[in-house]
């Protein structure tokens, strides 16, 4: 099967890029942009670098609702010791963002990442973080510097990455999934997040109603 950055493997339907509303046409054009500065000029494989990670291009892909796989199920265990069920948060949009401590793009999203979610969450966005590397003391002294409002699993088990298999290569952290209010994946962004581009994701994920 043909992968490309708007494609994911194992068989899921094929996304697209091409919605409605200005917010949206904006997000397309950005992703345009980034895929035209990927090494070679055109989407290609994430670019590496030197710092134990590779690189995610910034593309995105969209799955329309009547083409979307299952719910994804996941329930785990937080820094903080709290108890998340996934399944609990059915009827909200909720935004799943895989990261680790060492991860430069990781770090550089933290603010906006933030950012969307105070904006957010007033209108029933959840946001998830899940962490498959770090151990509990390395990852809350991130979640201290950055000051991050949401909670993130501790996946050393990798069962989030599990739950989320063909979604997100690990290779490329850090990865960032809309669920649909289903639970289903609505859209996702390899790499580090343009604000922009994820808020119009969001945005246009609520617009579906429940």
């Amino acid at each position: 099967m043909k992968r490309g950055p708007n494609r994911v493997p194992h068989g899921a339907p094929a996304p697209t890029t091409s919605r409605r509303g200005p917010v949206t046409a904006l997000a397309v054009a950005a992703a345009v942009l980034l895929a035209a500065c990927a090494p070679g000029g055109a989407a290609g494989p994430p670019e590496s670098v030197n710092d134990g990670y590779v690189a995610g291009d910034g593309s995105f892909a969209i799955w329309p609702a009547d083409e979307r796989n299952e719910p994804i199920g996941l329930v785990g265990t937080a820094y903080n010791g709290d108890e998340v069920d996934i399944a609990d948060w059915r009827g909200d949009v909720v935004v799943v963002n895989f990261w680790y401590a060492a991860c430069p793009p990781c770090r550089a999203e933290a603010p906006d990442l933030n950012a969307i979610y105070e904006d957010y969450s007033p209108v029933g966005v959840r946001m998830l973080g899940i962490n498959p590397r770090d151990d509990v003391g390395t990852a809350l002294a991130f979640e201290r510097t950055f000051e991050v409002p949401y909670l993130s699993l501790h996946d050393e088990r990798a069962s989030g990455v599990a739950a989320f298999e063909g979604l997100v290569p690990l290779q490329a952290m850090p990865t960032t999934v809309v669920l649909d209010r289903q639970g289903r994946a609505a859209a996702r962004i390899l790499g580090r997040i343009d604000p922009t581009i994820l808020r119009g994701l969001i945005d246009d994920t609520l617009a579906e109603g429940v």
